[in-house]
């Protein structure tokens, strides 16, 4: 098979997943090399951000996947109707607090919070943004939580040290 044949087999399973999918299940399905992926994956990256396409191809959650172009987000808005998946901003920090942290305990998130965090956890684990990880080796054997794939899909995220730091937080901030 040419690469040209590899890329568009490729883009077929993109298309047809929804959800990201990773070297080793493109291997898997394919029987393509891992590294032949990555360069193939790499690729396609750049041919569909060249021509500025209204679908891309994304790393997300250690994986890629097609999305649409964040340019046409309004159009697609308008389309789709009001989005009720937007989260709080309460649920916002908790989250962050979460992702930066974890695997982290309620009263852990709860001390730098300042609130009770109940209802928003509770909706965070109903959206599949956060899970539990186990239980802290402590009084009371309490949860421990940390963030999902879809947490990585939701936010555009390859991995989790995509996560902005502390430093590039402060220099938006002073912008």
């Amino acid at each position: 098979m040419e690469d040209r044949e590899k890329k568009s087999l490729l883009e077929a399973l993109l298309f047809s997943s929804g959800e990201p999918l990773t070297p080793s299940t493109l291997k898997a399905v394919t029987e393509i090399d891992e590294p032949e992926i990555k360069r193939l994956m790499e690729e396609l990256l750049a041919d569909y951000r060249d021509r500025e396409a209204g679908v891309l191809i994304a790393e997300v959650a250690n994986g890629f996947q097609m999305v649409t172009n964040p340019r046409f987000a309004p159009w697609i808005k308008k389309l789709k109707g009001s989005e009720s998946s937007k989260l709080s901003p309460a649920s916002l920090e908790t989250l962050a607090i979460i992702a930066y942290k974890q695997p982290i305990i309620k009263a852990e998130v709860e001390q730098v919070r300042g609130v009770s965090a109940d209802g928003v956890i509770k909706t965070l684990l109903e959206k599949r943004l956060i899970k539990i990880m186990g239980k802290k080796e402590a009084p009371g054997k309490p949860l421990l939580y940390g963030t999902t794939k879809e947490f990585l899909q939701h936010f555009g995220l390859k991995d989790l040290t995509e996560l902005p730091t502390l430093k590039d937080l402060a220099r938006e901030d002073a912008a």
